[in-house]
């Protein structure tokens, strides 16, 4: 079982204190493990298929040559926290994680916060953006441009790579209402809103008695247009 997951589980009802909380958090996590290898039960099994696969390869390097800066970018990793958290989204359900592109001398980076077994430090990461699509470890990607100038697209990923400058840690809480700490998708949230000025531009979702911004909150929006959209096969 994914020690990710347990964590994910626990800090979503970690302010509840009553004993059946706990018990009904083992049995979701338990439900989810269930589910997921319903669902993918040879995952693992694939990673090889996946990464030699020429289509899949060739598809990351197309979707990669449309990058520009400041694009949203999303995906799908193929494991239970990746499947546990992609349930938080309240709409659409096939991503799991999210970043931000910049493009430096030419070739696109992703910014982003990810914390687990893919990153035990914490630390927010800059990625290429070859290693962040890789089939490898992922089922899927997508890539979003928000339809605004480029200067306040400048601004927002001026944010992010403070963000990572300053060694911002992955939020395990999930806390919006904390800066400290940034998950994946409040750190793209943040960026923007901050950049914006406007608190609608992203919706955020009240569920499990919290406040927090899904994955599809990002590009579920009138000014997120699809630029490139891949499953891996």
């Amino acid at each position: 079982m994914s020690i990710g997951c347990l964590i994910l589980a626990i800090a979503i009802f970690k302010n509840n204190r009553q004993r059946v909380v706990l018990a009904c958090v083992i049995i979701l996590v338990a439900g989810v493990v269930y589910l997921y290898m319903m669902k993918y039960p040879n995952s693992s099994g694939n990673i090889a298929k996946r990464s030699s696969n020429a289509w899949n390869n060739h598809a990351v390097d197309s979707c990669i040559e449309l990058l520009q800066d400041g694009d949203l970018v999303v995906r799908r990793g193929d494991d239970m926290t990746s499947y546990m958290l992609s349930r938080m989204n309240m709409e659409d359900k096939r991503y799991s994680h999210c970043g931000l592109v910049h493009i430096e001398n030419g070739y696109p980076f992703v910014y982003h916060s990810i914390g687990g077994e893919d990153n035990p430090d914490e630390i927010i990461r800059r990625d290429s953006a070859n290693f962040w699509f890789s089939p490898i470890n992922n089922l899927a990607f997508a890539i979003y441009r928000y339809n605004i100038h480029d200067s306040l697209k400048e601004r927002y990923m001026e944010s992010a790579q403070e963000y990572y400058k300053i060694k911002l840690m992955f939020d395990l809480d999930f806390n919006l209402k904390s800066d400290e700490r940034l998950y994946c998708s409040e750190m793209v949230y943040k960026a923007i809103k901050n950049t914006m000025k406007d608190s609608i531009f992203i919706n955020t979702v009240d569920n499990l008695q919290r406040n927090y911004v899904g994955i599809d909150n990002l590009y579920m929006n009138p000014k997120a247009k699809l630029i490139c959209q891949i499953r891996f096969k």
